[in-house]
């Protein structure tokens, strides 16, 4: 039972020793703020209805009682309205040794569902037309964390990637390679293939305006030459082969589509994230067709006099949305529908989470109300985590303009900035070639991903890399150089003969500690709690955050308070197992956001 929960059960059995009332656990509790004294408070304006006394009175008429009852509490103060309780060394000294006692083996304690759900998260959902870029990395580094943290909750995770892999601007880039590629292939221009596709992407935009352009000087208005533009007309014409199973547009199709595929898989590795599932649109929009079909045949949807088939949204609040247009082709959401029946037929999903970000919040409300409308009795257990954008100092970035940040040229900044910053600090004199490219990795990922994961997913944010990387301030690196501080304590305490047992020593629970200590050990009890919230609110900064309130935390008690002291052996042993459990939830807690931390800095 958790402190809060003995709190809470203590008030109760308060309430009705004094006042006589029961209340159903419904006693709210908050950590107590600076400057006040105490560990947690209760608000008490809620139970003068039944003291029928002042809030002060209320409040210290709980406070004598749980001092004397709870067995917790051992003192409190009352400032207004709000009871402030503190909580006995004697508990707080109990809750960290549970806690070393897990970590000892190999453990740290987080929180765990009470029932495991079965859970997909889709993310990344890349298309196969160019390379990956900063606005992914966010989809990325979200899908995973949260795919982590939900799977430390206990619950069966299902990580998902969604191919777009057919579609026009597909097209763009196969018809721009078989106009302007010259038979350029990943081998023969030293190129990853998603780079060397994403290029012909740009070329195909380039020649489009170019072509627009001319038609307009000759006398067409913009909306015709823009439909009536070569180029365009060409990638129309090459789409409409493809669906027909055309054999020469799928061969160029599955070649490119493959160069693509492997330059993907570099990227990823290097971001340190993976998959357990893949899906491809060019098989799941044939699934949509089909339900599409279905709800026509079921007069769940409705077909209009040119042959496109619609659904009515009316009572949802919508406007109609077009599913089939009146050639046969489908749309974008047609393959969603398709995908999504997939997802429920092969997992039986508790929660089907997709990644994407807020410019699509609309669609998904529109997706789960087609597939309410279909009859899919799950359609309420889709949630769309929507996420802002990633924007730049210089603006918005734009794929077929070529003003992406590409997200492979982005981490190799990472790593040129990491080594600049690292070896200027003078870290790495005793680091060997190897070593020192190891850390300036681990640094240089920890920057980037630290500095997404930190912002609230459903905030729009600011990259600046140059920013991301600081010893000393809200960062991975910083939380990285924390870790590496105390794995260099232990190091040492290993080789003192005074105090290399401390592992296995077991300190007495009624000792006393000091101010740092019990902060130390409230962050580390407190661990729980935000791998709760965090999945709970699928918010990887939540993490983030209680990540660097730990190492602050740490930093201030190491400080203050000398831990390898051989002059006072308990004590030393008790502060170097605070040390090892501060190591263990910060190594957890980054690792849940796909943050490796190293040994020494």
């Amino acid at each position: 039972m958790t402190i809060e929960e003995q709190i809470r059960n203590s008030v109760n059995e308060g309430l009705l020793a004094l006042y006589e009332v029961k209340i159903n656990d419904d006693v709210k509790l908050q950590a107590t703020t600076p400057p006040h004294e105490g560990d947690l408070t209760i608000v008490v304006f809620a139970f003068t209805r039944f003291s029928k006394k002042s809030p002060e009175v209320t409040g210290t008429e709980i406070g004598e009682y749980l001092v004397k009852h709870s067995g917790i509490v051992s003192g409190f103060n009352v400032i207004k309205g709000f009871l402030n309780l503190s909580i006995s060394s004697s508990v707080w000294m109990k809750t960290f040794l549970h806690t070393y006692d897990a970590i000892r083996v190999g453990r740290v304690p987080v929180w765990i569902a009470d029932s495991p759900r079965t859970v997909m998260v889709e993310y990344s959902s890349p298309n196969t037309n160019k390379p990956l870029h900063l606005g992914h990395i966010r989809n990325i580094l979200l899908g995973y964390a949260v795919s982590e943290i939900l799977i430390s909750a206990g619950h069966k995770v299902v990580k998902a990637n969604l191919i777009n892999d057919r579609g026009i601007h597909i097209c763009k880039s196969m018809i721009a390679w078989k106009l302007f590629g010259n038979g350029e292939t990943p081998q023969s221009s030293g190129m990853k293939g998603d780079h060397l596709v994403g290029k012909y992407y740009v070329k195909f935009d380039q020649q489009y305006k170019d072509e627009v352009g001319k038609l307009i000087a000759g006398g067409l208005d913009e909306k015709e030459a823009k439909n009536t533009a070569p180029i365009m007309l060409e990638a129309q014409s090459m789409l409409r082969k493809w669906e027909a199973g055309d054999a020469e547009t799928i061969a160029l199709w599955k070649m490119m589509n493959g160069w693509v595929y492997e330059g993907f898989d570099i990227s990823y590795k290097r971001l340190g994230v993976d998959f357990d599932q893949y899906y491809y649109e060019s098989e799941t929009y044939l699934l949509g067709k089909n339900l599409v079909k279905e709800g026509l045949k079921a007069d769940t949807l409705y077909q209009k006099e040119d042959g496109s088939v619609w659904a009515d949204l009316g009572e949802e609040g919508f406007e109609d949305k077009v599913l089939l247009r009146s050639d046969g082709t489908s749309v974008y959401i047609t393959q969603d529908l398709g995908t999504a029946d997939l997802k429920f037929q092969q997992y039986d999903l508790d929660k089907s989470i997709y990644i994407v970000g807020n410019e699509q919040d609309h669609h998904f409300k529109v997706l789960k109300a087609i597939l309410k409308k279909l009859g899919k009795t799950w359609y309420d257990r889709i949630f769309h985590l929507s996420y802002g954008m990633v924007n730049l100092p210089s603006g918005k970035m734009k794929s077929r303009e070529g003003t992406v940040v590409d997200a492979d040229e982005l981490m190799d900044e990472m790593f040129t900035t990491a080594k600049e910053t690292t070896t200027e600090a003078g870290k790495i004199s005793e680091f060997s070639e190897t070593e020192a490219n190891e850390l300036f990795t681990k640094l240089g990922m920890s920057a980037l991903k630290y500095y997404i994961l930190k912002v609230d997913p459903q905030k729009t944010m600011l990259f600046n890399p140059s920013e991301s990387i600081d010893f000393n301030g809200n960062t991975g690196t910083f939380i990285q150089y924390t870790y590496a501080r105390i794995s260099s304590v232990l190091r040492k305490a290993g080789t003192t003969d005074a105090l290399q047992l401390f592992r296995t020593v077991n300190v007495n629970s009624e000792k006393t500690i000091e101010e740092k200590e019990k902060a130390l050990i409230k962050m580390l009890y407190d661990y729980k709690r935000a791998t709760c919230d965090a999945a709970t609110n699928l918010s990887p900064a939540l993490i983030a955050a209680y990540a660097y309130d730990l190492a602050k935390s740490f930093n201030q008690f190491y400080h203050e308070c000398p831990i390898a002291d051989v002059a006072d052996i308990p004590r030393s042993v008790f502060r170097l197992q605070l040390a090892e459990s501060a190591a263990a939830q910060i190594k957890h807690a980054l690792a849940l956001l796909g943050i490796e931390v190293p040994e020494r800095m």
